[in-house]
């Protein structure tokens, strides 16, 4: 009994084992269970990147859908994805408005000035195309971290009444739009149209 007890344990722990394993093979790391989706967007207060005077708040979300998009100019793929962003805010008569963070103004990595950013900043969106109704200045990353980014790009659809619906982990491309985010801004449009009748 005993030796079939010593067998068994290994067995199933590495049955255990193959089947998680298996899982991931199959799974798609983009995916993932995010804690905000139907949640108000958290409290803040925080600077526009290109008027460090103006302030917002979670009362800029209200009224409008809006897409939330979590970037920088170290971020490649958020450079790759600037074009389709302009398009769509140009065809779609999306909002899109940026949380920006930079690395470079955290301890850890150096120091830059604010006028450097915002220089960056000006850069790429010329080179690329600037899809932003404006951006949000992440300085300390406390908004991120609120929202459990974990890099760049990320995206979060936020209704009318400032409550998140959807959260996007990655670029933004047709593919993605037509088959994920599309359908949502869709049905927030028929919500708002009941809503106002």
């Amino acid at each position: 009994m005993k030796k079939v007890t010593l067998f068994l344990i290994p067995l199933v722990l590495f049955a255990g084992l193959v089947v998680f394993l298996f899982q991931g093979l199959f799974s798609d790391p983009r995916e993932r269970g995010s804690m905000v989706v139907d949640k108000p967007i958290p409290a803040f207060s925080l600077p526009d990147l290109m008027h460090p005077d103006l302030h917002y708040t979670p009362a800029v979300f209200e009224g409008q859908i809006t897409l939330l998009n979590v970037w920088g100019v170290w971020c490649v793929t958020c450079a790759v994805e600037l074009p389709y962003l302009t398009q769509l805010v140009e065809q779609e008569n999306l909002r899109i408005v940026g949380l920006y963070y930079d690395q470079d103004l955290d301890p850890d990595f150096g120091t830059k000035t604010v006028t450097g950013v915002q220089q960056e900043v000006k850069n790429m969106l010329n080179r690329f195309g600037n899809p932003y109704s404006f951006n949000i200045f992440d300085v300390y990353r406390d908004l991120s971290l609120d929202l459990g980014v974990t890099g760049a790009p990320e995206h979060f659809l936020i209704d009318q009444h400032g409550v998140i619906r959807l959260h996007h982990v990655g670029d933004i491309n047709e593919r993605v739009w037509k088959n994920k985010i599309a359908p949502v801004v869709a049905q927030l449009k028929r919500e708002m149209g009941s809503s106002d009748s």
